[in-house]
């Protein structure tokens, strides 16, 4: 757990993770009726889940693999997910685990992305963000070279880096994302429409985000790039980020609604 602390601190794509757990005791907490409505014992799942999970922990204190520590700790809290689950099963039951499926379920983010998945991604979030900006650039009629993801523009030339993929935003919008969709929507259609979705919002809000620092720094003053608002102003650009996806939000469970009164007006006409 040491590790794991001194990972967020070091690697701030992953500072979510000390929220997760408590999110998912808070679910389970709000819903304990009904979780903890029929108790029972799941021996041999909870069993072969925790020693799952043990077996996970010991590789990764070891270091059978001679995993990179990132990997380490990805392997390290795999096993304390598995082993959590497991205890779950084993003291309440699998009556009690259906009931808390998605919360248990939501601890698995609490695992940090390993290699080499993680680079992947993020290349994939730079070639995204690199695309929108360019189209970022054209709408606001700025002149640009781009060669990968670099940009000659007047006076500057800038670079999408790792550091500039919107990885850190684009989780915790997944996760905010997938936590909206499992509490307000039904459809199981719905909530995938929704989780997924917040992908290409994310990619466009960070091609928006340098866009703008780079507009600024080339026709208001070059320490924009360098300035507070580059640094610090990612919350400014998650709340713009956020308003597609509440839109997004707003348009299924209207849907959801008028779908659930043409079904009641349906059986009812079928009544009468």
């Amino acid at each position: 757990m040491r590790n794991l602390v001194t990972f967020i601190l070091e690697d701030q794509s992953f500072t979510h993770i000390p929220l997760i757990p408590i999110v998912a005791i808070f679910l389970i907490y709000t819903s304990r009726d009904l979780v903890f409505k029929t108790i029972s014992r799941a021996w041999l799942a909870g069993g072969a889940l925790a020693l799952l999970g043990i077996a996970f922990l010991v590789l990764a204190r070891i270091d059978a693999f001679q995993l990179a520590s990132s990997n380490q700790i990805s392997l390290l809290m795999l096993g304390f997910v598995f082993l959590w689950i497991g205890a779950f099963l084993l003291f309440f039951g699998l009556k009690s685990f259906r009931v808390a499926l998605f919360p248990l379920l939501f601890l698995f983010f609490i695992i940090p992305i390993p290699e080499p998945l993680l680079s992947n991604i993020i290349y994939l979030l730079q070639q995204g963000s690199s695309k929108a900006a360019e189209w970022m650039f054209q709408l606001m009629g700025v002149p640009f070279f781009r060669q990968g993801f670099n940009f000659a523009l007047p006076g500057v030339t800038i670079r999408v880096a790792e550091e500039c993929s919107g990885i850190r935003s684009t989780l915790s919008l997944v996760i905010l994302a997938v936590l909206a969709a499992q509490l307000f929507l039904k459809n199981p259609v719905n909530r995938l429409i929704l989780c997924l979705i917040t992908i290409p919002i994310s990619i466009v809000k960070n091609g928006f985000r340098i866009a703008v620092l780079s507009t600024l720094a080339i026709y208001v003053d070059p320490s924009f790039l360098t300035g507070p608002l580059h640094h610090h102003g990612g919350v400014v650009f998650y709340l713009l980020g956020l308003l597609p996806m509440f839109l997004v939000f707003k348009v299924l469970q209207r849907l959801e609604r008028n779908d659930a009164r043409l079904r009641l007006r349906v059986s009812a006409s079928r009544v009468g």
